[in-house]
């Protein structure tokens, strides 16, 4: 079973890629170059008609929206959480849609006030304030939370979107970033440390250029090809 991942370099498609390097599954991507609104493109939008990345191809048809995606992921392989019969299965659902639903809009409000309230900037300006303070409950939250289905030695499809996004808050958005320091979530940073040294890390690390720790240290990637903006 192989599998097409549609991507841009450090955007939500990278949550795709650590998952389907850390269940082994074989797969090819295809660039999505936003310094040319590719992922606006009709020939992308009959893919993904939200016109966002990423996009998964898949045998069983294609698909979009990263919760989604890693939900099919875990019930179709086995791995990474667990299964529609197993034990803790609740638990896993009600946190992975908690990113998804919650915690993920939150995030895209902060880098893209513009979307809901358009370009005036006092407005922007307001959003951004309502996002971070939105996050930093998500995260306090997550906190309280690690331990039930993500956090634990062997990590989870929730682990994965959980430090990507994490990362994403040190690296993007307003320029001023002391809103949230990683440290003040010592069970985050943790889950950070540790996927640092997870080995679908280290292929991202080549192939998205990431650098050396980029969930506690979080730089601005220097891609092979492509652009994350």
């Amino acid at each position: 079973m192989s599998y097409v991942l549609h991507y841009a370099p450090d955007n939500a498609s990278l949550i795709i890629r650590l998952a389907l390097d850390a269940i082994g599954a074989p797969f090819s991507t295809v660039l999505v170059d936003r310094s040319k609104q590719e992922q606006r493109s009709p020939a992308y939008r009959k893919l993904n008609p939200n016109g966002l990345i990423p996009t998964l191809e898949t045998p069983s048809g294609v698909l979009f929206e990263t919760g989604a995606i890693l939900l099919w992921l875990v019930d179709t392989h086995g791995t990474l959480g667990p299964g529609p019969k197993d034990a803790g299965r609740a638990d896993f659902l009600k946190w992975l849609f908690f990113c998804a639903n919650t915690v993920h809009p939150h995030m895209r409000l902060l880098f893209y006030p513009d979307k809901l309230v358009g370009s005036d900037p006092s407005q922007c300006t307001a959003v951004i304030k309502g996002a971070q303070r939105a996050l930093l409950s998500d995260f306090a939250t997550l906190e309280h939370a690690a331990g039930q289905s993500f956090g634990g030695d062997t990590p989870t499809a929730i682990d994965m979107y959980l430090v990507c996004m994490l990362r994403w808050c040190a690296i993007y958005g307003p320029e001023d970033r002391n809103w949230f320091t990683l440290a003040d979530t010592p069970r985050l940073f943790h889950i950070c440390r540790r996927a640092n040294t997870w080995p679908s890390t280290e292929i991202a690390k080549t192939d998205e250029g990431l650098g050396p720790t980029p969930f506690t240290a979080p730089k601005r990637p220097n891609p092979p090809e492509g652009s994350a903006l």
